[in-house]
């Protein structure tokens, strides 16, 4: 992968300022839940808008002044987007949002790069990362923006739209909800008479934080007391972390290792699985039966990497092995959450096995444990799931034995439209647990799977392998 001052020119910032709500909010404290504040760093898209006649007559002037305007204007509905993350306690150092209107930050940028030089803006380039505003962090929350954007016009007329948007402040569909308000905003949009949708965001976080939980308990309104439920993804999770350790102590020299499994020996790699290749699974798995069993292709294709990436790793039969997969719980919930809930709303389902039963099961009946996971996530699920997030978190070690799975496919971020029309392509960046596989859209394929995953290199070909293989 190229590096900015190895085969590409510069990225040359021209300017950069802070963007405020046109209406200003009162000062509030919004409390966050526990989800929320698993992850509060920024995680970026980058969105590549190829040079189209309509783009290369916009001037990137009016470019960033249509984004700016777009975001002043959103900001004043999403006003925690404006704010800043700080923790009233030091004794738990637990973070919630000042919405304390100090804005976001709106980067201009110039390159010499032509669009065409990145080559495929499906699989994940270095170059990428100069497409971002990436703030200095010297560990206060409170002096970090919530978003970030940076607007890049490439040497051919090309766009990119570089955003950052803190995880504390939004999951993937309050995501999406947010840049598409943005887009509607813009004085790009406006000019062509779109309108923002009437769909209201809910920043308050509710039943979500764990005091309203267990008001709701103490008021004797649910059946069954949190304690009595147990998540198993966090169970799983320890378990794996506990065997993981004890395989680390007692492993000897040449396997791979904690110390060997940083996220920067992570490399990024996007498959794609087109709608004829997920069809033909389908085929393949189902057979006869397809009459009587149906899956969905995220079903599908979580089991087949699952088994895909837990043989590339050459595992012992007897080890314990996990898919962990995201669930939306906002109709999960008693009640659901109110349409337009921007906070995070998800948690992890997740299947255990041992290795040796993963290779030995058919597709079929993975597909039947995933849908059993799935379908386990309920209130009491939920509830305990917050409950043991309360507890002080560590960073999660990199594990060859957990899989994990995020379903961004009912999130096409390719079709935002800040400029005019679609944009070629959402790239994400690295997250901060890279291993993660996204199933994600592809533009050109709405049927197909692109499936965008962190692998290590001594992995790679032998997960391609597997992954690749025996699909038709």
């Amino acid at each position: 992968m190229a590096k900015q001052n190895e085969n590409y020119p510069a990225v040359c910032v021209t300017k950069s300022i802070s963007v405020y709500p046109k209406s200003l909010s009162p000062q509030k404290i919004l409390n966050l839940s526990n989800l929320d504040r698993q992850c509060p760093l920024l995680m970026y898209l980058v969105f590549f808008y190829k040079p189209t006649f309509d783009c290369q007559n916009l001037s990137l002037d009016y470019v960033f002044s249509s984004l700016k305007s777009g975001l002043e204007e959103t900001l004043s509905i999403w006003y925690p987007a404006a704010g800043r993350l700080m923790s009233l306690n030091p004794s738990d150092r637990k973070l919630n949002i000042w919405c304390n209107n100090k804005g976001a930050i709106l980067v201009e940028a110039l390159t010499r790069v032509k669009l065409s030089e990145l080559g495929d803006l499906s699989q994940y380039n270095e170059f990428f990362e100069n497409l971002v505003y990436k703030p200095v962090f010297n560990g206060n929350f409170s002096e970090m923006p919530l978003v970030v954007a940076q607007v890049t016009r490439f040497a051919c007329g090309g766009y990119s739209i570089g955003i950052g948007t803190s995880h504390s402040l939004f999951d993937g569909p309050a995501t999406y909800d947010f840049l598409s308000a943005w887009a509607c905003n813009s004085a790009i949009k406006k000019r062509k008479g779109v309108t923002v949708s009437d769909h209201q965001p809910v920043h308050e976080r509710g039943l979500m934080v764990l005091d309203n939980i267990s008001h709701v308990h103490n008021a004797g309104t649910v059946k069954s007391p949190v304690a009595a439920a147990r998540a198993a993804a966090i169970d799983h999770l320890y378990q794996l972390i506990k065997n993981a350790m004890i395989n680390s102590q007692n492993s000897e020299v040449g396997g791979l290792n904690f110390s060997e499994m940083g996220s920067s020996n992570y490399v990024l790699k996007t498959f794609h699985l087109s709608g004829a290749i997920v069809e033909s699974l389908k085929r393949k798995v189902l057979g006869e039966r397809r009459g009587n069993f149906s899956c969905s292709s995220f079903e599908l294709v979580a089991a087949h990497l699952w088994k895909a990436r837990t043989k590339a790793f050459a595992l012992k039969k007897e080890t314990m092995v996990c898919l962990q997969f995201a669930v939306d719980t906002r109709n999960k919930m008693v009640p659901p959450l109110p349409k337009g809930f921007s906070g995070n709303a998800y948690v992890l389902a997740s299947v255990a096995l041992t290795a040796g039963e993963l290779e030995e099961l058919s597709h079929e009946a993975i597909v039947e444990k995933i849908k059993e996971a799935k379908n386990s996530i309920n209130n009491e699920y939920v509830n305990a799931y917050i409950e043991a997030l309360d507890a002080p978190q560590g960073s999660l070690p990199p594990l060859k034995e957990l899989t994990i799975v995020s379903d961004w496919t009912r999130m096409p971020f390719h079709k935002i439209d800040f400029l005019n029309g679609e944009a070629a392509y959402a790239s994400p960046l690295a997250s901060p647990i890279p291993q993660v596989a996204y199933f994600m859209q592809n533009p050109s394929d709405l049927r197909g799977v692109d499936v965008r995953i962190g692998l290590f290199p001594q992995t790679l070909d032998a997960f391609s392998h597997y992954f690749l293989s025996n699909l038709h």
